[in-house]
């Protein structure tokens, strides 16, 4: 009777183990779409809207200057670059002193590379441009990022970017909309030819800082990339029109890198790459240094991009991304609605992407996510370093003149695991593959045209959420 009882026991708590594990499969899925609205719990605990709305508020400056005072002409010829040193120089003396400003009058600044300070502004007037010379010596050469082993383009160190700062906190760069101009023409001449000898300088770079304001400011023709912000939390990039030529390569509109609590705000991107591509250090060196990006916002970002990407992240995904929530994508003549790249040997994850309210036109792909993507810096990669990719929830698409809605090339072993598709409809041109996908399994719910099978309709008792991998 004993071993009846004891046998009843293991029976009834087998039994619910397995009700709760069908609950947590099946009835979790809508429990998980309820989770995720803008207007949710769990969005604004993951929006965190605190840390973005402490540095909306601009500090008062204590301490404030012209770069006139210091001997700058803004002719559009002279270079200013030794102006620009003196006065940021003279001005981080009132670091603890109710820091200071740096007033960028009306006129045109030529400059080399110059190196921003702690609790400081550089405000820049709306008839103000800042420009980059054109002379890649004016832009020196610095190490290459630890999260990356070497320059992106090419072996070695990288140019510097025109401003430039490391270790700082509370660094506001803004004005009324002034600009500023890499005049980047000549670099991607010299990149196109295979006459540089480093990658590129990025127009503006911040490293391992802190409590970083970007904001109201026009910014064109970057050599490279245009905002990075890297190793760095707590950066508000808000009110900000990147532009710079459609075939123009690899000048990325706004890329965090990995750097976490980073709010992306009312920005309008038109370049020739990825409006902004979220990043984490390349193979085994950004697996090494393990310095994830998280907790990224973006929300009411707008643009056009013919090769690339609205919203990106990787490929250099090493260190890992997370917790990423983008809300009111509006992108135009891009190859790429949404896309995540990865390739063997990057290692690291990107897990727990929130995608709502997204509209598309004349867009190739709506969707896509590769693990195919290749670009290694070196052969030392480990070739079982693989990304796992997982809990991504895309909902609220419209596209019109898309050619193919979604592309996922997952890999073997190594599936793109709990896909979540939600509402979805794309007007698609392509009468032959509309969507392909290969290791991957999901869910998705009034999707149309109809998803491939890995990503089955809503599940029931007799559909499990998960499909095999196809």
């Amino acid at each position: 009777m004993i071993i009846n009882e004891k046998m009843q026991r293991i029976v009834l708590i087998i039994l619910l183990l397995c009700l709760s594990f069908k609950c947590t499969v099946l009835g979790d899925v809508n429990t998980k779409w309820n989770r995720f609205s803008p207007s949710s719990p769990a969005a604004l605990l993951l929006t965190e809207k605190d840390f973005c709305s402490k540095l909306r508020s601009l500090p008062k400056r204590a301490h404030f200057a012209s770069i006139e005072d210091y001997g700058a002409i803004g002719d559009g010829e002279t270079l200013n670059t030794q102006a620009f040193h003196d006065a940021i120089s003279h001005l981080s003396a009132f670091s603890n002193q109710g820091g200071s400003q740096l007033y960028i009058p009306p006129g045109r600044w030529l400059t080399g590379n110059f190196n921003v300070t702690s609790h400081f502004t550089l405000f820049i007037d709306k008839d103000a441009v800042i420009l980059g010379s054109q002379n890649p010596r004016d832009w020196p050469v610095v190490d290459p990022l630890p999260s990356y082993g070497r320059g992106r383009e090419l072996p070695g160190g990288r140019h510097i970017s025109l401003i430039y700062g490391n270790n700082l906190s509370d660094v506001i760069i803004t004005g009324n909309n002034g600009t500023i101009d890499g005049q980047g023409k000549v670099w991607w001449e010299l990149h196109a030819n295979g006459s540089l000898d480093y990658t590129r300088g990025h127009l503006l770079e911040l490293m391992n800082s802190k409590d970083i304001i970007i904001s109201n400011l026009t910014f064109i023709n970057s050599p490279f990339w245009n905002i990075h912000p890297v190793y760095c939390r707590n950066v508000l990039i808000q009110y900000l029109t990147i532009l710079a030529p459609i075939d123009s390569s690899n000048t990325d509109g706004i890329d965090p890198d990995s750097s976490s609590r980073v709010c992306i705000e009312d920005c309008y991107v038109e370049n020739g790459d990825d409006l902004v591509s979220i990043k984490s250090g390349w193979d085994e060196y950004g697996i090494r240094y393990g310095r994830p990006s998280s907790k990224i916002v973006i929300r009411r970002l707008a643009g056009a991009t013919r090769s690339s990407a609205g919203v990106a992240i990787g490929s250099e995904m090493s260190g890992g991304v997370s917790h990423v929530y983008v809300y009111d994508l509006k992108v135009g003549h891009a190859s790429t609605g949404v896309r995540i790249k990865s390739a063997q040997g990057r290692g690291g994850y990107v897990k727990h992407v929130y995608v709502s309210d997204v509209v598309l036109r004349n867009v190739k792909t709506a969707i896509a996510f590769t693990g195919l993507y290749g670009e290694h810096p070196d052969d030392l990669y480990d070739p079982n370093a693989l990304p796992h990719v997982h809990t991504i929830y895309i909902q609220n698409v419209k596209g019109d003149n898309v050619t193919m809605a979604g592309n996922f090339q997952g890999l073997p072993g190594y599936p793109y695991r709990d896909i979540f598709l939600r509402n979805i409809t794309l007007n698609v041109t392509s009468r032959k593959v509309v969507w392909n996908c290969s290791y991957l399994t999901g869910y998705s719910e009034s999707v149309s045209p109809p998803p491939c099978a890995a990503l089955v309709q809503k599940a029931t008792k007799k559909n499990s959420a998960s499909t095999s991998i196809s």
